[in-house]
């Protein structure tokens, strides 16, 4: 859309007029010879628009800006291309809209809203960016290879690849030195004879999943540092997570930690149709944010994409995908890319607005029919895989998506078709959030799909029996589960020891596990290995306890022991420190223990 913009405009000679206008959707004559999803040109102002419908020669076009004032009679001109992305150094950092505008650059333009056909270059085309080659003139190279690389900002090394569809030999390269992403720093020649420019920056369709070789299966955990989704409900890396919830139930809050904390080495931000006020509180926080790896700020590896509710309805389709063609791009350069789309619900939206617009037949809830399928695209192209290229490298796109359903409700079309895809459903749960309960990820309604797989990796790098006791620890929080009916009859002092015993068991489990602070300079982050000896201990508590409540050890003597509230407290011991200070309270547990049961007897 972007390459020799000026060019192209100039030599275009497919061009028609608007006959009909409504809302973001108008209809064009004189088309004939379009392609489905070329890019047009719409008005005076050369409004962006994207084709979405071929009937003879009238084009149905999708706007992705304000369309009031526009007039039937005015002229449509095609770009032949489809929607692409500007791809290279200086991607990070920013700050896009849907269709990859960089909203600082169009701030200074035009201040605080966004004017009608204004444009800037996604890339900066006259800043210089010092290029070390790593190829020298004689190497056969195919897409996927690296060219050289750019250190883009203090952490990510930005590697210059081969396109993905060329193949051939290095016939020119360029020294080490300062160009920029429009200079030609290599050429390749192919097998018939044609010499193929290469430059820092590379053009992608945004609909058209960049290749690989070949996907592996998900064996290797993504470590996020929170708990209740590392222990009882892991991800993989390049694997799909939803995150459903009503308001108020801290789906931003867990995204935020998702991308400080989860062992990603490039987030992606795309806020797909939120409040405007919510997407502030993002551009506003996320550049304060501080990377807890490198200690620089967060920033230097994200990119934020922010397409807020009052934006055009139709760019919102366009930035999940946007979103997720930049972190294909950083995958093939080997990294391990995480996307959070925030949220999904706006985009079926969008995608319900614009259906309607185009009379299609409504599906549930008036959805369009390929709501699931639209989704499934958007998805399938996460995955951890062996890339392109003469080296096997690997990288991978791991997709967490929020979704907002009506009043929490589970059941509604959006919800029930992403649980179909995604493998991994963290139930954000309003009950807990009003409890002051965070992250509020309800334990009985969550599952992960996941848990074998990676499993293997847990019982390996972390301990042996990490997938018993994560089990153990489920069954105990459904136990309690049962027993509440119960409790809610007759009360807890009802209940025989044993039973009592479960309760107390469960309750440390959900208070001092599950439940995690995202704003404690120590508990905001737990390594796994921290996780699986809280763990142990809290499985190691449950035994002991059953073990006193037999020798006829009453409860209320067991919730007096003194290594009870070392425990409780494990999550906020200092992360250097736990090692030592775990030991000290698994010995304080077993005298307290003897100790109570010596009395007994």
């Amino acid at each position: 859309m972007k390459k020799g913009e000026k060019e192209t405009m100039s030599k275009l000679t497919l061009q028609g007029k608007i006959i009909r206008i409504s809302g973001p959707v108008i209809e064009a004559d004189g088309m004939k010879g379009a392609k489905m999803y070329d890019v047009v040109r719409v008005g005076s102002e050369n409004l962006i628009g994207e084709i979405i419908r071929l009937n003879k020669d009238v084009a149905t076009i999708q706007v992705y800006e304000d369309t009031n004032g526009l007039k039937p009679g005015e002229i449509v001109k095609s770009t032949g291309t489809p929607l692409s992305v500007e791809l290279g150094p200086g991607l990070l950092t920013n700050i896009y809209d849907g269709i990859q505008r960089p909203l600082p650059a169009i701030f200074t333009k035009t201040g605080d809203f966004i004017e009608r056909g204004v444009e800037a270059p996604a890339l900066d085309h006259e800043k210089q960016w010092h290029f070390i080659p790593q190829i020298s003139e004689g190497d056969a190279l195919s897409g996927g290879d690296i060219v050289g690389i750019v250190q883009e900002t203090s952490i990510i090394e930005h590697r210059v690849m081969v396109p993905p569809k060329l193949k051939g030999t290095i016939t020119k390269i360029v020294s080490e030195g300062e160009y920029t992403v429009t200079d030609e720093i290599a050429v390749l020649t192919a097998e018939d004879g044609q010499h193929h420019p290469i430059h820092m920056r590379q053009f992608w369709p945004v609909r058209t999943p960049r290749p690989v070789k070949k996907k592996y299966d998900p064996s290797l955990p993504l470590i996020t540092g929170q708990r209740v989704v590392d222990t009882f409900f892991p991800i993989a890396k390049g694997g799909t997570a939803a995150i459903p919830g009503g308001f108020g139930t801290g789906k931003t809050v867990m995204l935020h930690q998702l991308a400080k904390w989860s062992d990603a080495q490039v987030v992606i931000y795309v806020g797909c149709g939120e409040r405007g006020n919510e997407m502030t509180d993002v551009l506003r926080e996320f550049p304060e944010l501080e990377d807890p790896a490198s200690g620089e700020p967060l920033m230097n590896r994200t990119v934020l994409i922010a397409n807020t509710s009052n934006m055009p309805v139709a760019a919102r389709d366009a930035s999940v995908y946007t979103g997720i063609t930049i972190a294909e791009y950083y995958r093939d350069m080997g990294y391990d890319v995480a996307l959070m789309a925030d949220s999904t619900s706006r985009l079926a939206e969008a995608m319900r607005e614009i259906s309607g617009r185009l009379e299609e037949m409504p599906g549930e809830e008036g959805y369009p029919a390929y709501l699931a399928s639209r989704l499934a695209e958007f998805y399938e192209r996460s995955g951890r895989v062996q890339l392109i290229g003469s080296k096997d490298n690997e990288g991978s796109v791991s997709v967490m998506g929020a979704v907002s359903p009506p009043g929490g409700d589970f059941s509604e079309p959006v919800a029930q078709n992403t649980l179909r895809i995604v493998k991994v459903f963290w139930a954000l749960d309003a009950d807990l959030a009003d409890r002051r309960h965070f992250p509020s990820i309800n334990w009985l309604k969550s599952y992960s799909l996941y848990l074998e797989e990676v499993g293997t990796w847990w019982n390996t790098e972390v301990g042996e029996n990490w997938l018993s006791l994560r089990n153990k620890a489920m069954a105990l929080l459904q136990k309690e589960s049962e027993l509440q009916e119960i409790v809610k009859l007759v009360g807890p002092d009802a209940l025989p020891p044993r039973e009592r015993g479960f309760l107390e068991s469960a309750r440390m489990i959900r208070e001092d596990f599950l439940q995690q602070s995202a704003f404690h300079e120590v508990d905001t982050y737990c390594p796994s290995k921290k996780q699986y000896e809280m763990l142990r201990i809290m499985s190691s508590y449950a035994e002991h306890l059953q073990e006193a409540v037999t020798h006829h050890v009453s409860v209320e003597k067991i919730l007096e022991m003194k290594s009870r509230e070392m425990i409780a407290r494990m999550g906020t011991v200092p992360n250097e420190e736990y090692e030592k200070r775990f030991k000290d309270i698994e010995h304080q547990l077993q005298q307290d223990i003897k100790h109570l049961i010596k009395e007994a007897k």
